[in-house]
Formats: C-alpha cells, sequence, structure tokens
C-alpha cells in the first residue's frame, strides 16, 4: 500500500510565504533604482520597438535591468527611431519615430511623429502621447540649456524616379506643464537653398548654452549669455547652418548681420556636431572625409578667434581643423565641463577622446578605446564620471568610467539590450 507524507499545515504556509518572498525578490531586481545612489540609462531598440531603461551604481558602475518598458510608436517591423533625449532635470523624455506605412508600393512615405515619456520615480517610463511632424523623417533633436524649447531636424526625404527631393527643415516647440508641446510660430523653419547644391539634409543639431556649469568647468561663476545660436549639420552639402535663436519665443532667424542664414564648411558629410559647456568652440563630425572639424564660436568671448568680424555667433575654424579621426566618425560629444572631445567611428567600432586646449580649441591628445559592433550614439552623465555608448550593431551598450581631470575611458561590462538599440540618454 502506498503510503503518502503530509507536510504539517504550519509547514506548508511557511513555505509559500518563502516562494512568494523570492518572486517578490527577483522582480524587484529587475525593477531597483535609487536616485540617490544610482545613474538611469534610457535606451530605445528597434528590434523590440520599446524603450528599455537601467540603472547604475554610481560608485560601481554595476548595472540592470528595469522592468516594464513603455512602447515606440510604430510597427516594431516598420518604426525607425532617430534620436531620443532627456530635458534638463530628467523628468521627462522625448523620442523622434517614423515609420514607412508602405515600405513596398510608397517607400518614400513616412509617418512622422514625437513621442513623450514621464520619467517615474522609480525608473520607469509612463508614455504621455504622440506628436505629429511632418513628411520629412526626424533625424535629431536638440533641446536648450534652460529646457525651454524642443528642436527637431526634419531631414531631406528620398525621392523615386521622377519626382524631386524635398528639402530639410528645422521644427520648433514650446515646452509647456506636463512635457506638452507646442509648435511655435513659423515652425518648420527652412534652410536656404546652396547655389550649386542639393536640397539641405540636416541631420544633426546642437545650440549654444545660456546656462553654464555651476563648479567644475572654465565658465563656472561667470555670467553665462542671453543670446543663443542653432547650428545644424547639412549632410548634402557640407556644411552647418547657423539660426539666431529668440530665447522667449523659440523662433529661428537669421544671425546680427547676416541677410540670411549663413552656412559655414564642414568635410564630407558632418554626421554629428556639439557645442561646448562654456559657449566657446563647434565641433562636428565628417563621415566621409574621417576627420573632426573645429570652430571658434564668434561672440566677443576671451576665445574668439581674430578673425571674428562681430558678435553673432558666426564660425571660424580653430588652428590646425580638421583633426584627424577612426573610420567613419558619426556621432560626437562634448564633456559636461568643456575639456574633451569624443567621437564616435561607425565603421572602426571604436571611440576617440580628444584634450581641447581652452586658449583655442583644437584638438590634441586623441586616445582610443573600442566599442561594439557599429555604435550609433553617445551620451555622458551630467557629473563627468560615466559614458555610454549604444551599439546597433551588437545589441549592447559600451559603459565607460570617466576620469574627468585627464578625460580616461575604462571599459565596464557592456549592458545587453534588446535587438537594435539606436539612441541613448542619461540621467
Amino acid at each position: 500500500m502506498e503510503r503518502r507524507l503530509r507536510m504539517p499545515t504550519r509547514f506548508a504556509w511557511l513555505l509559500a510565504l518563502l516562494v512568494l518572498f523570492f518572486v517578490g525578490f527577483l522582480v524587484a531586481c529587475g525593477s531597483h533604482f535609487s536616485p540617490s545612489s544610482d545613474g538611469l540609462l534610457l535606451v530605445p531598440s528597434l528590434g523590440s520597438a520599446v524603450v528599455q531603461t537601467f540603472s547604475f551604481n554610481l560608485s560601481s558602475g554595476h548595472s540592470s535591468s528595469i522592468n516594464n518598458p513603455p512602447p515606440i510608436p510604430g510597427p516594431p517591423s516598420q518604426g525607425s527611431v532617430a534620436s531620443i533625449i532627456l530635458d534638463p532635470a530628467g523628468a521627462f523624455a522625448y523620442l523622434t519615430t517614423s515609420d514607412t506605412p508602405n515600405p513596398v508600393q510608397s517607400p518614400c512615405t513616412t509617418t512622422n511623429s514625437l513621442a513623450t515619456y514621464k520619467v517615474n520615480s522609480n525608473g520607469t517610463l509612463s508614455a504621455i502621447g504622440t506628436t505629429t511632424l511632418g513628411s520629412n523623417p526626424p533625424a535629431a533633436l536638440a533641446m536648450d540649456s534652460a529646457g525651454k524649447f524642443l528642436f527637431v531636424a526634419n531631414s531631406a526625404t528620398c525621392a523615386l524616379p521622377g519626382t524631386s527631393t524635398m528639402a530639410g527643415a528645422i521644427s520648433v516647440f514650446s515646452i509647456g506643464s506636463n512635457a506638452s508641446l507646442t509648435e511655435v510660430t513659423g515652425s518648420p523653419f527652412p534652410i536656404p537653398a546652396t547655389l550649386g547644391g542639393g536640397p539641405a539634409n540636416p541631420v544633426a543639431l546642437a545650440i549654444t548654452p545660456t546656462i553654464f556649469p555651476a563648479l567644475h568647468a572654465a565658465c563656472s561663476g561667470t555670467a553665462a549669455p542671453t543670446t543663443a545660436y542653432l547650428y545644424a549639420a547639412d549632410a548634402a552639402n557640407d556644411a552647418l547652418w547657423e539660426f539666431s535663436v529668440d530665447t522667449s519665443s523659440g523662433v529661428l532667424g537669421k544671425p546680427p548681420n547676416y541677410s540670411s542664414v549663413p552656412s559655414f564648411a564642414t568635410g564630407s558629410v558632418p554626421s554629428g556636431i556639439a557645442v561646448d559647456a562654456c559657449n566657446k568652440f563647434v565641433y562636428a563630425a565628417n563621415q566621409n572625409s574621417n576627420n573632426v572639424s573645429a570652430y571658434t564660436i564668434c561672440n566677443g568671448g576671451p576665445a574668439s578667434s581674430a578673425a571674428c568680424q562681430s558678435s553673432d555667433g558666426s564660425l571660424v575654424p580653430v588652428p590646425a581643423s580638421p583633426f584627424a579621426a577612426g573610420n567613419g566618425p558619426d556621432a560626437v560629444a562634448v564633456d559636461p565641463f568643456g575639456n574633451f572631445v569624443y567621437v564616435l567611428n561607425k565603421l572602426a567600432n571604436t571611440l576617440s577622446g580628444y584634450r581641447i586646449s581652452p586658449a583655442s580649441g583644437s584638438l590634441g591628445n586623441a586616445s582610443t578605446v573600442s566599442t561594439g559592433s557599429t555604435p550609433v550614439s553617445i551620451a555622458i552623465r551630467s557629473d563627468d564620471n560615466w559614458v555610454f555608448v549604444t551599439n546597433y550593431g551588437s545589441a549592447n551598450v559600451s559603459e565607460y568610467s570617466l576620469t574627468p581631470a585627464t578625460g580616461v575611458l575604462s571599459p565596464q561590462a557592456p549592458i545587453t539590450t534588446d535587438n537594435f538599440p539606436f539612441g541613448v540618454a542619461v540621467k
């Protein structure tokens, strides 16, 4: 006769409680985020069509995935993510998407939008809504240092035989309460046609700061300018375009002393652009000529070049510009204190760092570290201690600790993401 053992009732209850505890523990492990000790990483991925979030310890860099990633608008198989950005407070995130509803019959027809997310106290994201953009696919985002305006680079459209390419333009939105977006008067703002050139194709944006870092930068403790300029990298015409920015309304216009929006020559196919934290220099990564163009901003500051005619935001190449980069330089970033420039070499799977000469803006002492496959986006935390690079081809994020005094990058364990991560933002 079979004999069955019966567990005492109190032990059965104890076992059930233990099971519930461990299940809760495992779930919590995937959602741990403490603002006092952790940073937060936002990574949109095309493969899963969600925005993943990761916490990372500010001392060790150890990372963990946070549960419940929100979806990216648009069908996962056809949606395309261009850029993600956080507001200065890290309270809201903005993401551009582009979808081709009928890629076979109408490959040049896209539905474009701007998605908004709230960053919750536990590190999760909550979708707020979407804002419809025009027919030009969005390529990049920028925000002013006060967090009042959001700028969108709308790239040129593709063209089928017998049709014309529609030139790109810049859309501007004022940011209201709860991250609401209102397009400003006159938006989108066109980019002038160049003599003998093709339709403008803006693929990257950078805006000069009106707030300086409180500490550690050369300009800390000094008065920031009240005027602002927006620069757009035009990959079709090898140029940077300069717009004046009305800091009250967000409206773009021509700078002082110019009859139209001016442009400044770059290397071949500028694909990334950055302005230093002290409003002195602009850097552009040129994808096809494998170099970095560097410019002094003519703003009347101590670093302004003798070649500057007036304080109008115009750009003058710094001595020895352009500077050699790796194969296929794409994205570029300046550290938050304005001491170093970092450039992603997309075809070489590397990240190069350069020290900025505070007097001239020239770049020197290049050092290089490896990334994953096909690095496409870079973000540096505001404390200047952590750098992150999304690797589109290897489904991960390269993480580096940064030594602010030297600019040295120390690789950490890569962070595994869903397939085809495209952008990155860090809080």
